[in-house]
């Protein structure tokens, strides 16, 4: 059978935005010569790389394109030829200036060749710099990604891509082997799911917010009838209240907690229902946080919503009031809540007005969807086929020269569900990586509205000790 030929990649840009440093990253070696000097690559180098697992092209390092000179001409015609000649074109540019009209016009030259062409936005090296990623959208790239070659951040999406646009191998391969001793774990896994968990339908609803947001008038509209004393008053609601419905072969209980006010506002009887209040969200399984709509997120709403992250519980963003909202968008409501709650981005939103009663029966569907991902088991065999994926995309990153293998992992729990990868150096499995591989079961697995823990472990040492990650 005649072999696929390999797809070639030009890796193109101006002198010093980090080609060089890419080309070191795929290849997985220090071989092209980097520095912080423009023009450093005046030849055209090539390898051949294999991402996960199975796919395998050329990757070309390509000269910078600069007009300065005559010799740097030379050099700008060699590297758009390469770019002629490939099948898949990664254009770079440096993410700590701002975009560049040259940058633009050869990004333009190069989406005339017809060709898969991503735009990579280079040395953004932390969140806080991300925000400048967004000016280079402008470029109308069908594909931008922002990028730390240097710190080795955000290849995720990157690699996403590149598959695509590259074939894997005809021929079947066993993949990433996690490790040969696996058997040991196989004895922890069957101890861990010998006995199979009954369904539990019975869901505990806590629903909170800071005073005077609904949450009394959101009650009444999801039971039908008025259950609790509803005032304009702040703080009218002292004493939770419980109350029981049944809903898609569930039975969901409410408590209607006491409003949050300020510390220095809590006076004898509602700093007992505060006192209330926390001793139920331990109970609880899913939280409805109802935020009022028309006011901008407070520092009071993240201590209210900081209860939730306290509690790892499943939780929906009610947004109510949203008939009366005025002049602000949906974006621009929920830009202001994923900017100031971002410990809470696994909630999803629902936009309601318990007084009219706008969307509130979606309310009870929601609750049903997130708790069933709440108790979600992920099957052994599956969570590792997925964490095999995972590193294929994106390897391991060692640790000061140690190399650091997870051989497997297992869900220990639900509610929220737990994981724990069996790692030869815990200590040294970095957060960022940890944090990789949440997001990664996540979109896998689909866990919206549910808190995702994950925890490094050696062989034998026990799941529920501390490092918990979300």
């Amino acid at each position: 059978m005649q072999e696929q030929p390999l797809k070639k990649v030009a890796i193109v840009g101006r002198p010093n935005v980090g080609k060089s440093s890419l080309f070191n990253r795929l290849a997985r070696q220090r071989d092209a010569i980097t520095s912080d000097m423009s023009g450093t690559t005046r030849d055209i180098k090539k390898r051949i790389v294999t991402i996960s697992g199975n796919r395998d092209f050329e990757v070309i390092d390509t000269g910078g394109i600069d007009y300065s000179s005559a010799l740097f001409s030379k050099v700008a015609a060699f590297s758009l030829k390469a770019a002629e000649q490939a099948d898949i074109i990664i254009y770079m540019v440096d993410g700590k200036s701002i975009p560049d009209e040259e940058d633009k016009e050869l990004f333009y030259k190069l989406q005339e060749m017809n060709k898969p062409l991503a735009l990579v936005v280079n040395k953004i090296d932390n969140d806080k710099e991300e925000e400048r990623y967004w000016e280079f959208l402008e470029f109308g790239a069908d594909a931008t990604f922002p990028m730390s070659v240097s710190h080795n951040r955000y290849f995720n999406d990157f690699y996403a891509w590149m598959e695509q646009h590259i074939p894997a191998r005809e021929e079947e391969e066993e993949g990433l082997q996690l490790e040969e001793d696996l058997d040991p774990f196989e004895e922890i896994v069957r101890d861990i799911n010998a006995t199979p968990e009954e369904e539990d339908n019975k869901i505990r609803v806590a629903i909170i917010g800071r005073v005077n947001t609904g949450k009394s008038s959101l009650l009444n509209a999801l039971l039908g009838e008025e259950r609790s004393v509803v005032s304009d008053v702040a703080g009218t609601t002292i004493d939770p209240i419980n109350e029981t419905i049944e809903h898609n072969d569930h039975e969901i209980t409410f408590v209607d907690t006491a409003g949050i006010r300020k510390r220095s506002k809590i006076l004898g009887i509602e700093k007992y229902a505060l006192a209330r209040t926390t001793e139920m969200l331990k109970k609880a399984n899913l939280v409805l946080l109802v935020l009022d709509s028309t006011q901008q997120i407070s520092e009071l709403d993240e201590r209210v919503a900081g209860l939730i992250e306290e509690y790892k519980l499943a939780c929906l963003i009610v947004l109510n009031k949203w008939d009366i909202k005025d002049e602000r968008t949906y974006e621009e409501v929920v830009d202001d809540v994923r900017d100031e709650l971002k410990f809470l981005h696994y909630a999803p939103f629902i936009t309601i007005s318990a007084k009219t009663g706008l969307r509130v029966n979606k309310i009870l569907d929601q609750i049903v969807d997130i708790y069933k991902r709440y108790s979600f088991r992920i099957p052994t065999s599956e969570l590792n086929d997925t964490l095999r994926m995972a590193i294929r995309r994106h390897h391991v990153p060692s640790h000061n020269g140690a190399v650091v293998n997870i051989k497997f992992a297992t869900q220990y729990e639900t509610k929220p569900p737990k994981i724990a990868l069996i790692t030869n150096r815990p200590e040294y499995l970095h957060f960022s990586y940890i944090r990789y591989l949440t997001n990664f079961f996540r979109d896998k697995f689909d866990f919206e509205g549910v808190p995702l823990d994950i925890v490094a472990r050696k062989r034998g040492q026990r799941f529920d000790e501390d490092d918990e990650f979300q």
